[in-house]
Parts: C-alpha cells; structure tokens; sequence
C-alpha cells in the first residue's frame, strides 16, 4: 500500500501502460482520476475495476494539445479531490512516418500530444500541489526511443527527448515546493497497439533485447510506483530506463560474435 490515501492522475489511461498504470495505482492504495481522449468506453471501464477495490475513480476526458481542455480537466478534478499527490504524464502518441513523409500536421500532432501536453499537464498540477502545500511526484513515462534514434519516429523520438530535457528542468523549477519530477523510459511493450502493428512482435523485437524478450505492461507498474511514492524521496530530475538493457547495448552483427567467440575458444 505504497500509495495508501493519495490522489493519482493518470492520462491516457483508456488502455495500454496507462490503463495497467491507473490499476497498479489502486492496488497500491491511491483513488486515480483517469484522463482519457477519444477512448471513454476504456476509461469507463478502468474506473469501475478501480471502484471494486474500494477507491474512488473519477474519469475526465480532455484532448492534451489543448491547454483549455487541460485547465477544464484539472478544474473539475480539483472540485471532487482535496488534493493531488502524484501525476503521471503517460498519454503520447507514436505517429510512424517516413522521414520525407512527416507533414506539419503530423509532427505537431505528436508534439503537441507527447511534449506541450506533458508540459501543461505538469503546471496544472504543480500548481496545484502548491495551493495545498503537497510534496507531490510528477511521473512521466517516455520511450528508449529518446536515447536511441528508431527510424521512422522522427516525431515521436524528438518529443521524448524532449521530455528528458523537461524532466530536469521541472525539477529544478519545482524542488523548492517538494515536488519530485522524474522519468522512466520503456523498451518494446506487448500493449495491444504494438501487437496489432506487428503480430509477431513479440519475437521480432524480442531478439534486439539483452534480456530476450519484450516486456508486459505490469512490469511498468513497479518502477512508476517507486517514482511516485516515497520509496524515491531524494530521487528528482531522473530518467530510469525500464528497456530490458536494450540502451546499453551497441547494436553487432550477431552471427560475427558467435563466430569470433567460437575461434577464440
């Protein structure tokens, strides 16, 4: 019961890591305010799973490009809850394009969704966490992607590492109040978006990872909780990345390495 008595919110939390994030929360103790956009139906959904472990759910939709659906969204949430205690800025977008094909409208699509509404999100609820004097946690979840260039990801790679930069910034501009700012950063996740990208993603992107395998959205909850609660208390302006040592690793010719290790038995 790490989150035992606090106020979570989630965006984007209709399904994927979000929704798994959201649930993770509540069984950890916290009642969670679910943002979601266009996916109300999930949200919905989420919230009555969260209600039957006995916490409070509170669904607001709100599109993250637009700073007034942001202010509306925390408006309404702050009338139903005394307090925010953690934020996870989860909602992105991963917009695949061609390097040539990414039109403005693509790129500010991503943008705007991944990097301004991360942004917004976060003085919304730094603001509030001052009005009430919280010594809250703000948590954003970003992608390996940021560290190493995937191609045809232009957008999206560039707006996570965007949101590294953010994070340190954040947590210098925030530390006064005690609010904590930090990042993790997973690797290849077996959410539905993916699998429907690539049905054999599993073993496809499987085989880049150290580790062998691609992760399941649970194994994110552990790192956001110990980002959130006070587990992390002297931790603020981190990346953690969550990547089954995918960024550690050079890419090699695999077949050349076994090779060479065979000769130089």
């Amino acid at each position: 019961m790490r989150l035992s008595g606090k106020t979570v919110l989630v965006t984007g939390a209709s399904t994927g890591i979000g929704r798994t994030l959201a649930l993770g929360c509540a069984h950890a103790g916290a009642d969670i305010i679910l943002n979601c956009h266009t996916d109300r139906a999930g949200a919905d959904a989420a919230a009555a799973e969260i209600r039957t472990l006995g916490r409070r759910a509170l669904v607001l939709r709100a599109d993250l490009r637009r700073v007034k659906q942001i202010d509306r969204m925390f408006a309404a949430a702050r009338k139903q809850f005394p307090r925010l205690d953690v934020l996870i800025n989860n909602a992105g977008l991963t917009g695949w394009a061609g390097f040539f094909d990414t039109t403005e409208e693509k790129w500010d699509t991503v943008l705007d969704t991944n990097l301004k509404g991360t942004f917004f999100c976060s003085l919304a609820a730094a603001r509030w966490m001052r009005d009430t004097k919280t010594p809250g946690s703000i948590v954003n979840v970003s992608t390996q992607c940021a560290e190493l260039a995937v191609k045809n990801l232009v957008a999206y790679g560039t707006s996570k590492a965007g949101i590294h930069g953010l994070t340190k910034q954040l947590a210098v501009e925030l530390a006064a109040l005690g609010i904590r700012v930090n990042t993790f950063a997973p690797g290849p996740v077996n959410v539905a978006r993916n699998l429907r990208d690539d049905p054999d993603y599993r073993r496809v992107w499987g085989a880049m990872i150290p580790l062998g395998r691609t992760a399941e959205p649970e194994e994110m909850i552990g790192p956001a909780l110990f980002l959130a609660s006070n587990d992390s208390s002297y931790i603020t302006g981190q990346t953690l990345f969550v990547d089954g040592g995918w960024t550690v690793q050079g890419m090699v010719p695999a077949s050349n390495v076994a090779k060479a290790a065979k000769k130089n038995k």
